[in-house]
C-alpha cells in the first residue's frame, strides 16, 4: 500500500459526484464536485479566507479537502489496495465516521467510527475482497433505509455496485487501474439518517445471500445496543440479533469461499 494510491482515487470518486448540484431533496445541500457548501465554508474559514459559493471551488482545494477530510480520516494509506478506494468513496458520500463503522463491522471489531490501531491490526490475515463486499453490503443496507432513497436510490445503487466492482478488480490485479465508469452526479447520503430498509434483497444484487442479510441484522443490533441496558427484553433482542447477524454473515462468507475468490495481494 503506498500513498500514491490517492492519486487515482479522487478521479474515480469525481466520476460519481459530478459537477454542481443543489437538489431540494438532497440533505447535503449545495454541492460541487463532492464538496458541500458547509465543508467548503469551514475549509476557507480555517485558512482565514473569505467564504464564497462552492461553485467557485478550485481543483487544488478539492484535492486538498479530499485528502484531509476523507482519505486521511479513514487511514486509507494503511488499507489494502481496493479496500482503500471503497472506504474512501463511502467516506466522501456518507462521511468518514460512517465509512469507518462499515469497515469495522465488516472486520468484527468495535464500531466507534475511528480507524485506529485496533482496526488496522484486525486487517491482518483478512481477505480484501471479502471486506470490500462487507463494506458495500452495509453501505447499501443503510442507503436503502434513507427517506430520500426513492429519489436517489437508483443512482446510489449503481454507484455502490460500480465502486464494489472496481475495488475488487484492484484486489485481483494488485491495485492495477480499473476502467473509469461513465460520469454521473450523485446526491449526498447523510450518515445521521440511518433508518434501515425492511427489504434488503435486490438493489442490483449487492445484498445477496446470507452475508447481505447479516449486514442488515448487524445494523439493527447496533441501533438497539444503547437501549439494551434499560430492559431485559431488549437485552435478549440485542443478543438474538447479534447471534443471527454473525451466523448469517459467516454463512455468506463460507459461500463466497467455496465459490472461490482471488488471493489477497
Amino acid at each position: 500500500m503506498t500513498a500514491s494510491s490517492f492519486d487515482e482515487a479522487p478521479k474515480r470518486v469525481l466520476v460519481h459526484e459530478g459537477g454542481y448540484a443543489d437538489h431540494p431533496a438532497d440533505p447535503g445541500g449545495a454541492t460541487m464536485r463532492g464538496v458541500t457548501q458547509r465543508v467548503y465554508d469551514g475549509w476557507r474559514r480555517r485558512r482565514a479566507l473569505p467564504v464564497r459559493s462552492v461553485r467557485l471551488i478550485e481543483p487544488g482545494e478539492i484535492e486538498a479537502i479530499y485528502r484531509l477530510q476523507y482519505w486521511d480520516a479513514v487511514r486509507a494509506d494503511d488499507l489494502p489496495a481496493g479496500l482503500d478506494y471503497g472506504v474512501f468513496d463511502a467516506a466522501v458520500h456518507s462521511g468518514p465516521g460512517q465509512a469507518a463503522k462499515w469497515l469495522q463491522r465488516a472486520l468484527g471489531v468495535t464500531a466507534d467510527g475511528q480507524v485506529g490501531e485496533a482496526t488496522l491490526a484486525a486487517l491482518e490475515g483478512q481477505r480484501a475482497a471479502g471486506l470490500i463486499d462487507g463494506v458495500c453490503e452495509r453501505r447499501l443496507a443503510m442507503l436503502r433505509g434513507l427517506r430520500t432513497f426513492p429519489t436517489f436510490g437508483a443512482g446510489w445503487t449503481r454507484r455502490v455496485g460500480e465502486v464494489r466492482a472496481a475495488a475488487r478488480a484492484m484486489v485481483a490485479e494488485c491495485a492495477a487501474p480499473a476502467p473509469l465508469p461513465q460520469a454521473r452526479g450523485s446526491a449526498k447520503a447523510p450518515a445521521a439518517d440511518t433508518r434501515l430498509s425492511r427489504t434488503p434483497e435486490g438493489a442490483g444484487g449487492i445484498l445477496a445471500g446470507g452475508a447481505g442479510l447479516g449486514a442488515v441484522i448487524a445494523e439493527q443490533a447496533d441501533r438497539l445496543a444503547p437501549l439494551a441496558d434499560f430492559a431485559a427484553p431488549l437485552r435478549w433482542a440485542f443478543a438474538a440479533l447479534m447471534l443471527a447477524g454473525i451466523a448469517l454473515t459467516l454463512h455468506g462468507t463460507l459461500r463466497r469461499i467455496r465459490a472461490g475468490e482471488g488471493a489477497p495481494c
